[in-house]
């Protein structure tokens, strides 16, 4: 008998990201997202790299000292339950994924959040 595995088709996904957020992803072991702040009540991935480092550069180091510009995978099935959200010009894409599904997106991730960029105030 032949064993017969299909493959999970993903869709990669990118987080800007401070300090005390990646400290929580790794404390899950780099396999989820924390739960959203009452004032958070959207969790907005994107889905470009170059969206994700504007961010992290322009509002993570201020607003904290640094940035990081994280990379994953989510089944894509999953994700079409989102639709893609133009937030400003032609590259600025987003997905928005209310708080109370966040636990359900993170069931869909594929593999580990990774971290692929960083960003530090200068001293």
């Amino acid at each position: 008998m032949t064993e017969h595995r299909t493959e999970t088709s993903t869709t990669t996904l990118w987080r800007p990201t401070g300090p005390e957020e990646l400290a929580l992803v790794e404390a899950s072991g780099w396999t989820a997202w924390p739960p959203r702040l009452p004032e958070q009540p959207i969790f907005y991935p994107v889905l470009n790299e170059d969206y994700a480092v504007r961010i992290a550069r322009e509002w993570n180091v201020p607003a904290s000292g640094s940035g990081y510009v994280t990379r994953f995978e989510v089944d894509a099935a999953f994700l079409a339950r989102y639709p893609v959200r133009q937030a400003g010009g032609e590259t600025i894409l987003e997905l928005w994924v209310p708080a109370e599904e966040l636990a359900e997106f993170n069931r869909h991730i594929v593999g580990r959040i990774e971290v692929v960029r960083k960003f530090h105030a200068q001293s």
